[in-house]
């Protein structure tokens, strides 16, 4: 999670909702609104055939294991009758021939080796021939897993990184750079199932890396624009790298899809602002990159190789005539979607632009159909962001379903994009990102040249059309039972006053109360929350939805304003991050948490649920204490609720300590679950070098250095997961 950079004056709910409520094309057409009523949702000036509540096939799945309980040890936990083993570590070999990794920080060959900080993740299955995509194979896949950051506390390193940091303007050792620059990015590797379960395939040749300095290709509208111009690619066609992968996409042409979240930190740039146009200045700010910061690795000082194009790409300051001659846009490189072919390793990835630039946490498909657009979901990871809807131009053609890159070129370079305005009565709208859009051509914040420079500071022309600013949007899913889209809000807290002074409670992002992390108070949203909409007519391309909050997480021995979902010691969780549902048992939902608000009770988790659908709940009222946006007074906030989960909801697993839990995917016949434990012992000493203060040792045990890894499980009877 990074700094608040939206100081923009969006408008309170309330506020949008007279505005919109005046304009009656709003309840034409069917369109409906959800009463305030707390007995639930009702009909307002609509056509009796639209339902607020979808159809969808009556349930039949239940939860059939025995919750796992809450745990701080330092192990992973899964249920009674289930089997959890290590894939794939940091630094464990892809190829043959490559050594052990020895965990002591003296392996560099990471371009054949496991990155670091393993994320997001997606299998697809294998062709009898082991070159090409088969949907419906279980016995063999590719696993294709993002790395999202080199460890801040230098594992990778004998005795940690040197002169590291935002704050170091030394030079660093260049074999350290070079070892964390091959740690980030995307892994991809076959995985077989054996008659003793699922093991690495070091043989075949698509296992590879994708890091920090491969080569990309810049695609979609924003390609080829004066602001993606460099020393490297003059032209602004090209990029190296793809940085802080942290949750992904799939698409249905067979293509992975892995996502730049916090990018902006990686850049040196220490200048006076005045060398810089006031509208860089405005994209930096935007953006988060300042003029007095070294980037979070210092990557751009590489001792004696500092002059090489290598190593100066890092830095974002003005140091030739023109932008041909330096890397004064190279910032405007990262912050994209980014498609991998996993099947064609010759095949150069591209960045899609026309996706929009932000901290793109993922980017996941709505189901197609032929004849109608492609439609992807995505959410900006930071305080007080948006989320946004990508809709292509060009309609779904079953045809195209191993099209590969040149089917993304078809649907993922031209289309509309979209940001989510959350109105206060349960209706939501999509508000179009487009120069065609006034609010955009008369923002008086920025002055967009063209549809490039609006994809490019895509944040800037959210902020001119008023979208809804959210409890930090990261993962979402598609429930393929009814094609509701769900997204996870993880939480807003900071030491003063959560969603800050400008930012209001609203109905979506109702929450603030007060707490404890370490020895420092903090207020907001502490646990967050997982919001969820349907759109209108169940049309992904829509520009209308209905939207209610599905789970508010809490400790199970909260108060009722805090615990609304009366969640139990069975299934009380705190910032929901991962998010996915299960093709192979439809309306299974999986959750994962990143916390460090309810670490001193239990480590992360991964949670099972079966949900309903939007408005099965009620409108209930919360009353928030001594909120500091309310002048410090109480304040109460009208929002929706979905139904109690109840059993429906229950712990599955509990990682290690100090981890994250993340990445979810599984083989074609729900056998085998895929997921990852990302930086176990992050909170280990910082002097852990010398005085071996780690917090964790897992999965090696022992003494050993604490690694990320991709772990499978399995039922121990052959069965589906969790159901």
């Amino acid at each position: 999670m990074s700094d608040v950079h939206n100081t923009s004056n969006n408008l309170t709910f309330e506020q949008v909702l007279q505005a919109r409520l005046s304009r009656r094309h709003l309840l034409k057409g069917g369109f409906y609104l959800m009463t305030a009523s707390v007995l639930g949702a009702g009909l307002s000036g609509c056509d009796t055939a639209e339902k607020t509540v979808a159809d969808v096939p009556a349930q039949s799945l239940a939860l059939t294991f025995k919750p796992v309980a809450k745990s701080v040890a330092d192990v992973l936990s899964v249920p009674e009758g289930y089997t959890a083993t290590v894939l794939l570590a940091t630094g464990d070999p892809l190829k043959a021939g490559v050594t052990a990794y020895k965990n002591d920080g003296t392996d560099h060959d990471f371009n054949n080796r496991a990155g670091d900080h393993h994320d997001g993740l997606f299998y697809f299955g294998l062709n009898a021939a082991g070159n090409g995509w088969d949907a419906s194979n279980a016995q063999r896949g590719l696993l294709c897993i993002n790395h999202e950051v080199a460890e801040d506390l230098g594992f990778m390193h004998p005795a940690g990184a040197t002169d590291y940091g935002k704050d170091s303007t030394n030079q660093r050792p260049t074999q350290e750079i070079d070892k964390e620059v091959a740690a980030h990015g995307v892994t991809v590797v076959e995985v077989t199932k054996t008659a003793t379960g699922y093991r690495i395939n070091p043989e075949n040749p698509l296992n590879r890396r994708i890091t920090a300095a491969t080569l990309f290709e810049l695609a979609g509208i924003a390609a080829g624009s004066d602001a993606m111009k460099t020393a490297f690619s003059p032209m602004g066609q090209q990029t190296r790298g793809t940085v802080n992968n942290c949750a992904n996409g799939y698409t249905p042409w067979g293509t992975y899809l892995t996502c730049e979240e916090n990018w902006a930190e990686y850049f040196y740039r220490r200048e006076d602002d005045s060398v810089r146009t006031a509208k860089e200045l405005a994209g930096f700010k935007r953006y988060g990159i300042k003029g007095d910061t070294s980037g979070r690795y210092n990557w751009a000082r590489a001792g004696a190789n500092d002059s090489s194009d290598l190593y100066r790409r890092w830095n974002t300051g003005v140091s030739g005539a023109t932008a041909a001659e330096d890397f004064r846009n190279i910032a405007n490189t990262f912050g994209w979607v980014v498609e991998i072919n996993p099947f064609k390793p010759d095949e150069t990835p591209k960045k899609r632009t026309s996706l929009g630039r932000f901290a793109h946490e993922g980017a996941w498909p709505a189901p197609v159909t032929a004849g109608k657009p492609v439609v992807f979901y995505m959410g900006d990871d930071s305080r007080n962001e948006y989320i946004y809807k990508y809709v292509s131009d060009a309609l779904w053609n079953e045809a195209d379903a191993n099209g590969g890159m040149a089917a993304g070129d078809k649907y993922l370079n031209a289309g509309k994009l979209y940001v989510a305005q959350f109105n206060a009565d349960g209706t939501g709208t999509w508000l179009l990102l487009a120069m065609d859009n006034k609010a955009i051509t008369a923002y008086p914040d920025y002055a967009f040249n063209d549809a490039a420079d609006l994809l490019i500071h895509a944040r800037l022309a959210a902020d001119a059309v008023g979208a809804t600013k959210m409890d930090r949007p990261e993962w979402g899913a598609i429930n393929p039972l009814n094609g509701e889209v769900y997204m996870t809000l993880t939480n807003n807290v900071s030491e003063k006053n959560g969603r800050g002074v400008a930012t209001p409670l609203d109905a979506a992002n109702p929450r603030h109360y007060n707490g404890v992390k370490g020895e420092k108070a903090v207020a907001g949203n502490l646990n967050g929350h997982i919001i969820r909409w349907r759109e209108a007519s169940n049309n992904h391309a829509a520009t209308q939805f209905q939207w209610d909050v599905y789970l508010f997480g809490a400790p199970a021995s909260a108060a009722v304003d805090t615990n609304i979902s009366q969640l139990t010691a069975d299934n009380d969780f705190s910032s929901p991050d991962g998010l996915w549902f299960s093709a192979v048992n439809p309306g299974l939902l999986w959750v994962q948490t990143d916390d460090a608000y309810y670490t001193d009770t239990t480590n992360c988790m991964m949670l099972a649920a079966i949900p309903g659908q939007v408005g099965d709940g009620v409108s209930t009222t919360l009353t928030n204490k001594a909120v500091a946006t309310n002048n410090g007074a109480d304040q109460d906030v009208n929002t929706r609720v979905g139904k109690q989960p109840g059993d429906n909801l229950r712990r599955f697993l509990v990682g290690p300590k100090d981890c994250e839990i993340t990445g979810m995917t599984e083989t074609p016949d729900g056998k085998a679950l895929f997921i990852n434990i990302q930086h176990p012992g992050e909170n280990s000493s910082e002097t852990w070098a010398t005085d071996g203060n780690m917090t964790s040792h897992w999965p090696d045990g022992g003494n050993a250095r604490p690694r990320s890894a991709t772990v499978v499980i399995t039922r121990n009877d052959g069965g589906k997961i969790a159901v």
